[in-house]
């Protein structure tokens, strides 16, 4: 399980992430939430993280991190709000539904943290959105939307479509990473996004990971796979390249 999340220890690890990253607050409506982003050089690409459903944590931090040392500005999204990063089981079921029963809300929360990027100086003109797990589905959500993105990415992430959505709005590449293990979200979903996505027209690319359960890439989780995580992760440094010029 990933650990709760903590600006003030997660920087106090890495004199280069303190250096870089930092915590961006931000308002939805009235409600305050609480981003991290780390800013490369100049204009560079921006590639903006959504979290898992236990919110915004030190391992969102870390991937930040490790795409920042590769010349990337990131934003981590934070889904749940300012303060709140559940623990409990039934808390982490009840933020995430609440967002995938009110889909207008979780794109409002996504395009809000696009503005609060952009308002830190991200350049959202040249930009990718991955996320992990319910993040995955979040930026699926926000690929449906028809947010004008270069690029979309999902790990092991939600991959079914509400009734009355398709990909018809959809720009960008897809990049989908899962695992063939996976009991959370099935082959049999994986297939059927594959049939949507080729009916749509929409550019995509699609691989499985044999032996990889659901949440592969968390790193010291029981269900973590690092021959999986490198894959993947090789294959999404990849693309970001493929992707943003």
């Amino acid at each position: 399980m990933k650990t709760i999340f903590t600006f003030v220890l997660v920087l106090a690890l890495s004199s280069a992430a303190a250096a870089a990253g930092k915590s961006v607050v931000y308002e939805v409506n009235g409600a305050s939430y609480e981003g991290y982003y780390n800013r490369a050089s100049g204009k560079a690409p921006l590639v903006l993280l959504v979290h898992d459903w236990d919110g915004l944590t030190d391992y969102e931090v870390k991937r930040a991190d490790m795409l920042a040392e590769l010349g990337y500005t990131v934003f981590d999204v934070d889904l749940c709000g300012a303060g709140v990063r559940p623990i409990k089981m039934e808390d982490k079921r009840q933020h995430t539904g609440e967002l995938y029963k009110d889909r207008e809300k979780m794109r409002a929360l996504l395009n809000a943290a696009l503005k609060a990027a952009q308002s830190q100086g991200a350049n959202t003109g040249n930009a990718v959105a991955m996320g992990y797990c319910f993040g995955g589905a979040a930026v699926l959500e926000l690929a449906r939307s028809g947010a004008d993105m270069k690029g979309f990415v999902t790990f092991h992430g939600g991959l079914k479509t509400p009734e009355g959505q398709d990909y018809s709005k959809a720009k960008g590449k897809f990049l989908i990473l899962h695992g063939t293990a996976d009991t959370a979200v099935t082959m049999e979903d994986f297939a059927a996004l594959a049939a949507e996505l080729e009916a749509k027209g929409v550019a995509h690319e699609m691989i499985t990971y044999g032996g990889a359960p659901h949440a592969f890439t968390v790193f010291g989780g029981d269900r973590y796979r690092e021959d999986a995580d490198k894959k993947s992760w090789k294959r999404f440094t990849e693309f970001l390249s493929e992707t943003l010029k």
